[in-house]
């Protein structure tokens, strides 16, 4: 499969793109500076590296072409977290102008974005946003993914919408997990987290095998 990745050398990113390439997928990964930091793109076989970014319809749609998929986990500067808003907009526009031009509906990109949790319930009718605990210093990037979530879910095109849970870092790849759809997952400990390397393998579970089109699904032990 031909997947597009945005964000390749972020922290979910770069697990991600390890997954794909681990399956044998070919993987465009887009990146502003081919340049910068080539070590965290290692060579591989399966790894074309492009520079672009995602600030215009066009420049993504140029992209994508040819895709079977466009996987994002792009992440918006700390202080400017409302640019995942007009990235998601974006994202969209251009999947739709490649899925119009694309000789089937088969033949269509998906788009498969790296989400934020904070939009999961802890109860029903509660989300873990508007909790009273929900630290302050989260609260924009919570609400700027919920609203990219909002956007995805009024489009036409072929989505899906990853939340991890609330803790979501670097770690061991088990391969066991569970999987939900918008209640937070918690562990046994009380614990509501999942290793990015987890994530990654259930993402990639997801493009192969879809199961959860035009949703969003969680990730938890």
């Amino acid at each position: 499969m031909k997947i597009v990745l945005y964000g390749a050398t972020g922290r979910a990113g770069s697990r991600i793109l390890t997954e794909l390439l681990g399956r044998g997928h070919e993987v465009v990964a887009v990146v502003q500076n081919i340049d910068k930091d080539p070590d965290r793109l290692a060579p591989n076989d399966g790894l074309t590296v492009v520079e672009g970014d995602l600030s215009s319809v066009d420049g993504i749609t140029e992209r994508i072409g040819g895709a079977q998929a466009v996987v994002s986990a792009y992440g918006p500067p700390p202080d400017k977290t409302e640019e995942l808003i007009g990235v998601t907009k974006r994202l969209i526009g251009a999947v739709q102008q490649v899925s119009q031009q694309a000789s089937s509906p088969e033949h269509a990109p998906r788009l498969i974005v790296v989400g934020g949790a904070a939009s999961l319930e802890v109860a029903p009718g509660v989300t873990l946003e508007s909790t009273k605990d929900f630290p302050a210093q989260w609260r924009p990037i919570a609400q700027a993914h919920e609203k990219a979530l909002g956007l995805l879910q009024k489009s036409s095109i072929d989505w899906t919408y990853l939340s991890p849970s609330a803790f979501f870092e670097p770690g061991p790849r088990t391969g066991t997990f569970r999987l939900g759809q918008d209640a937070l997952l918690t562990a046994g400990d009380g614990k509501s987290w999942i290793s990015m390397e987890d994530y990654a393998i259930a993402l990639v579970d997801e493009l192969e095998q879809p199961q959860r089109r035009r949703q969003r699904f969680t990730v938890g032990y």
